[in-house]
């Protein structure tokens, strides 16, 4: 049984402009795929590992938008990467009680 060559796929997500949807700025496979993800992670850029999500995307091509059936997904991925950084929308301004005020 032979494995499947792994599969990476950078988007990027303009928060500026929150009217553009995420764009595929990144993909390869195999070695090309490893380099993805170590550059991703040296530069601060979390990382998810979904092969699905990743096979998806990687049918796509550099520059195209994430089609709308993805917007969901993503954005929570997005959303959850801005909390797992600290980040909140200032709508959130302690909402609970919970979060720092410094933030």
């Amino acid at each position: 049984m032979t494995d499947k060559p792994k599969s990476a796929v950078g988007i990027q997500y303009q928060a500026d402009n929150p009217k553009q949807a995420p764009q595929i700025i990144a993909k390869g496979f195999g070695e090309l795929a490893e380099e993805i993800i170590a550059l991703a992670k040296e530069h601060g850029v979390l990382v998810h590992e979904d092969e699905q999500l990743a096979g998806f995307l990687n049918s796509l091509d550099l520059g195209q938008e994430i089609p709308r059936e993805l917007y969901i997904v993503i954005a929570e991925l997005i959303a959850f990467s801005y909390v797992l950084q600290g980040k909140f929308p200032n709508s959130w301004n302690n909402m609970h009680g919970k979060m720092d005020d410094k933030a």
